[in-house]
């Protein structure tokens, strides 16, 4: 389990980002694999959500899952509208008695609060999604909700930039929107570069005027703590866990 120091510091929320310790789940998903889209047995998997419910002291179906998509949507949830498992990357809510959830292994867990008016949100955030603005809509959707705010998050463990290899392809995606996106890549040979996932999301915060920190752990090098799809991948895995991370108001 994780925490963030400046989501520590503020009073009227609860957050966490797990690790993969701790669950049901055996084989690929030991053991607190708690992503539903996964092939693990889904009654390891609601015993593992049973796990993260009681430690967040959340009742009944008020976690909210999100079904991931890698788009740049944004949801907020209100009472009259609750729903579990809604199609989107991010989700925020000023509601009381409801938790946020992301899911992930590699992208980036987001966790926001809005302390000024008791607005909480979170991001799943992974390269598709950030290079179409998922972080810039999340944050322009909260500050639309109120004239004044004060916006913290935390970016949660990720894939880190020496583990993320990616072709040329990959490369000018990033380029063609703009050619200052050089800065986050690095050469590894001829035909390769690394790619500094963390440092492009970050900046997409700075950029929002949102004050963040991190918890810095790279999810691919570290496969006792977290899950990693290019880890499964690299290892000719059939599939792989998911961690969670969440937020709720107290």
């Amino acid at each position: 389990m994780f925490y963030s120091k400046k989501l520590n510091k503020l009073g009227g929320i609860k957050h966490c980002f797990f690790s993969r310790k701790g669950g049901f789940s055996t084989g690929l998903y030991k053991s607190l694999n708690c992503g539903k889209g996964s092939n693990d047995n889904r009654k390891k998997i609601l015993k593992n959500l049973g796990i993260v419910k009681k430690k967040m002291k959340i009742k009944g179906n008020n976690l909210i899952l999100m079904h991931q998509i890698h788009s740049n949507k944004v949801v907020e949830i209100k009472k009259k509208k609750f729903r579990e498992f809604i199609k989107c990357d991010a989700v925020i809510t000023k509601e009381n008695n409801i938790a946020l959830a992301v899911l992930t292994a590699d992208c980036v867990p987001i966790l926001l609060f809005d302390y000024q008016n008791n607005i909480i949100g979170c991001i799943h955030a992974g390269w598709k999604g950030a290079l179409n603005g998922i972080i810039e809509n999340t944050i322009k959707k909260i500050k639309k909700m109120n004239s004044t705010y004060k916006i913290v998050a935390c970016i949660g463990p990720c894939i880190g930039k020496k583990s993320y290899e990616v072709d040329k392809g990959f490369f000018n995606r990033f380029i063609l929107r703009s050619k200052k996106n050089r800065k986050y890549f690095s050469s590894k040979n001829k035909f390769k570069k690394l790619f500094n996932l963390r440092k492009f999301v970050a900046d997409k915060l700075a950029q929002s005027k949102v004050s963040f920190d991190h918890i810095n752990y790279d999810t691919f090098k570290d496969e006792n703590n977290f899950f990693s799809y290019r880890r499964s991948v690299v290892l000719n895995q059939a599939d792989y866990g998911r961690c969670i991370a969440i937020i709720k108001k107290i």
